[in-house]
């Protein structure tokens, strides 16, 4: 009797995860981020209304102070909106106090920056090891550097290890957090085209294999391509929303 509750239980958690998977992750509903200036208001967003689908890989597009920053520092909580409202997976961030919107970002998020952000004392297992310190049930920082190809590197200072090779550590640090959420701000920026595009795909999997929502800020119009959805953003409003039916292979695009 206990065994079989035992399948019962596993069967239902496994029909749980599928519907989860595909499902809607974040929803935003008429969010604003205003900032006041003298006597006169200034919206860094305005009237933002999206969705974003559990396991997608999703590119916001838009030139520079075109509110892409805002939009992703308000989807990891590192932001908060002036009004409207942020559902993650049902719920409302826009009610979270300070304290909540940590352990949001703690447990939920994890974020991959332009210039890597690595402690140069560090090596890349020491830095990765550093999300110990953040979460319980990290991933081991081995695995979490072996998943990206730097099992051979572990032992590396960032000052011993190339650009490609620094944003890769950074992708592991954010993803021993085991995130749900993903969000690289231009991760590609500082890399070569060889290298850059290596690092798309291993995003491309994160999101295909891993089944992390992963979501990409960037200026480059080349990675829509790559894109399950296609955000761009102007002059601090949602432009357009794209899905994309038959996104490329990372390593088929170039720029």
């Amino acid at each position: 009797m206990i065994f079989s509750k035992k399948i019962k239980k596993e069967n239902e958690l496994q029909i749980e995860d599928l519907e989860r998977e595909g499902g809607t992750l974040i929803e935003f509903r008429d969010v604003c981020k205003k900032y006041s200036r003298g006597d006169r208001d200034f919206y860094a967003l305005k009237d933002a209304n999206l969705t974003i689908n559990e396991s997608e890989m999703v590119v916001i597009l838009g030139p520079s102070g075109a509110g892409k920053s805002t939009l992703l520092n308000l989807l990891g909580g590192m932001d908060s909106a002036s009004s409207g409202h942020i559902w993650f997976d049902g719920e409302d961030l826009t009610t979270y106090s300070d304290n909540q919107l940590t352990k949001y970002r703690a447990e939920n998020v994890g974020v991959v920056f332009q210039f890597y952000n690595l402690i140069p004392t560090l090596t890349a297992y020491e830095n990765v090891a550093l999300m110990k310190d953040i979460k319980d049930g990290t991933s081991d920082p081995r695995e979490a550097l072996s998943s990206v190809g730097l099992e051979d590197h572990m032992h590396q200072f960032p000052s011993q290890m190339s650009g490609g090779e620094q944003q890769r550590t950074s992708i592991a640090r954010a993803v021993a957090k085991n995130p749900r959420l993903l969000l690289c701000d231009e991760p590609t920026g500082a890399l070569d085209t060889v290298t850059g595009r290596e690092v798309l795909a291993l995003l491309q999997n994160m999101s295909r294999e891993k089944k992390r929502t992963v979501v990409m800020v960037t200026h480059n119009s080349f990675f829509a391509d790559i894109a399950d959805t296609v955000i761009r953003v102007k002059n601090g409003g949602i432009e357009s929303v794209v899905h994309n039916d038959s996104p490329k292979d990372a390593s088929e695009i170039s720029w």
